[in-house]
This record gives C-alpha cells, structure tokens and sequence, in this order.
C-alpha cells in the first residue's frame, strides 16, 4: 500500500512541472506581447505608459492562457491552484530580473521603477494578476460548465 502523504507529494511535484511548462508558455507570450508593444505602442505613448498599458494587456492575456491550461495542469484544489500560481510569481520575478539586468542592461533602478505603485508602476498588480490566475481560471472553467 503506497503512503497518501507520497501520494500527495507526487501529484503535487506533477503539478509544479506542468506548472513550469505553462509559463514557458505564458513567458513566451509575454515576450512576443512586449516586442509588439515596443514597436506599436512605445512610439506613440512613450515607455513607461506603454509598460502601464502592457501590465493591463499582458493580464487579459495570462487569464486566457491560464483559463486554456488549467485543467491540464491538474491543479484542482486552492492550495494546488494557489502553488501554480505561486510558481508562475516566482519565475516571472526572476526572470524580470535576470533579463532586465543582465540582457538588456537596465539599472536597477530601472527595473524597480516598473514596481513602484506610488510613480505609477503596475507590475505588483499584473503580478497579483498572475499569482491568482489559476484559481481565476479554476473558476471560470466551472462557471462555464
């Protein structure tokens, strides 16, 4: 008879992996998101209104891949959904980092910039945004049914 604690903890180590690949996904769509938004919507409203715009867009976008991926991931439970979304957080944090940093250059300044709500940085809302998108999702997927 197997342990329902390692039971538990497989289903658990499944869900972080598919959780993984998901973001691949979402990250991958987010970097093609800001490429368009560089070169359409940068000229006209300059970069910081267009990371603010971006923050907005790129939600819509990580709720429908969230809502299109969330069966899959086999999260079902608040706890579950709430780990996908927490590894999604964590990813996205680091990789904003690491890119911003060490690809593109930019001065930590810079980079904080974008999460400093008082100046007018929305990215702690699109990062809640992304946190509680799969329970979001979750939702969705039963309301429609």
């Amino acid at each position: 008879m197997t342990d329902p604690l390692t039971i538990r903890n497989s289903q658990r180590l499944k869900i972080v992996a598919k959780s993984i690949g998901i973001w691949l996904i979402l990250i991958t769509a987010e970097i093609v998101h800001g490429i368009l938004r560089a070169i359409a919507l940068v000229p006209l409203v300059g970069e910081f209104r267009s990371n603010q715009i971006g923050v907005l867009t790129g939600s819509v976008i990580i709720l429908v891949i969230a809502c299109l991926t969330i069966r899959w991931s086999g999260a079902k439970q608040p706890r579950e959904l709430l780990l996908v979304g927490l590894v999604w957080l964590l990813l996205t944090v680091a990789f904003e980092i690491l890119f911003g940093r060490f690809v593109m250059g930019m001065s930590w300044e810079r980079i904080v910039s974008d999460y400093n709500m008082l100046n007018g940085g929305l990215m702690p809302l699109g990062l809640l945004i992304l946190f509680i998108s799969p329970m979001v999702a979750a939702k969705l997927r039963v309301a429609s049914k």
